[in-house]
């Protein structure tokens, strides 16, 4: 009998063929190749099936296509084809650096873990728009690094990036069937029903993302939306930091009739909105040492801000002032 292999991978696809091939290549490389791929098409249009043939020998993959039925519960079907001690789950927009599995391994060996996550990262290779999308979702000054950046009592990993053991995510049923929001709603349930969760900061894969404003403007507006759906749910995963961008968004709004109303004192109200865009213009520029990439930074934030502020504000005002269903 085959022993099984200490990771089983599930990774959802839906019309993605070129990012799926990315992700498949990525995980060739690993220098840990003690895992499984479960290749989960999801009622795609433009399926990556004929992809799994040239990587035979490589990966140890199975490949299924089924329904559209979303994400999650793509995944919970991946869950139930895994014979992995660990899922792990990525999107297919990732790249996985080569020593992903070994660096978890080794992790996992050094103390008691039930469930991780690990932040992502901007590949050199990624266009300028998806680099400045990516410093706006990871950076400080734009998300308070929530996102897998730093270790702290609030971490909870995303699907982006996560692995959990099988039989806990027996024990916690696997994701909602909703969408966006069942990976936060899972690790929700997994803290409350006491699970080990740490964060791996060396664990980190390279995320695409979006690839136009406009996409990106639909998935923070999405992400605001399933925060307060999530916390009508669970009761929880609701802080003062995540309505920053809503604060934000009001911020910009009311800082030139506030000028004119406390002139000249009021000037403090444009010049400190324009110091604090200055600040994430440099802090960009620097990293990625273009000024382009800097400008366009600014221009993500002002659609994260705007977009997750906006989905979070109409869920709020939906659910609790109007009684009705976020989603």
């Amino acid at each position: 009998m085959d022993t099984p292999p200490l990771f089983s991978v599930v990774v959802p696809v839906y019309n993605r063929p070129d990012e799926a091939l990315e992700l498949l290549t990525s995980l060739a490389a690993q220098t840990c190749r003690d895992f499984e791929l479960i290749l989960v098409e999801d009622g795609s249009r433009e399926p990556c099936g004929h992809l799994v043939g040239q990587f035979a020998g490589q990966v140890s993959i199975r490949y299924f296509a089924k329904d559209n039925t979303g994400a999650g519960d793509s995944r919970n079907f991946g869950i139930r084809q895994a014979t992995g001690k660990y899922v792990v789950f990525f999107d297919s927009d990732c790249i996985i650096p080569p020593e992903y599995f070994a660096r978890v391994k080794a992790r996992l060996a050094a103390g008691d873990i039930d469930f991780w996550g690990g932040p992502d990262r901007a590949h050199p290779d990624f266009n300028a728009l998806q680099k400045a999308i990516s410093f706006t979702m990871t950076s400080w000054l734009t998300t308070g690094g929530i996102r897998g950046t730093r270790q702290s009592k609030g971490f909870l990993p995303r699907s982006f990036n996560m692995g959990i053991r099988r039989e806990a995510l027996q024990q916690l049923g696997g994701f909602g069937s909703f969408w966006p929001g069942e990976d936060l709603e899972l690790a929700i349930r997994a803290r409350k029903l006491g699970l080990r969760i740490a964060l791996i900061p060396e664990a980190f894969v390279y995320h695409k993302r979006r690839t136009s404003l406009h996409r990106y403007y639909k998935q923070v507006r999405n992400f605001g939306r399933m925060r307060i759906h999530v916390y009508s749910l669970q009761g929880t995963g609701l802080k003062p930091l995540h309505w920053m961008p809503f604060a934000y968004m009001l911020y910009s709004w009311l800082m030139f009739p506030l000028a004119v109303l406390c002139w000249p004192a009021g000037l403090w109200f444009p010049a400190l909105f324009g110091c604090y865009n200055l600040l994430l213009l440099g802090l960009s520029a620097v990293k990625h040492r273009s000024l382009s990439i800097g400008l366009l930074s600014v221009v993500t934030t002002q659609v994260m801000m705007y977009g997750y502020g906006l989905g979070l504000s109409g869920a709020f005002i939906r659910r609790y002032l109007l009684g009705k269903p976020v989603a």
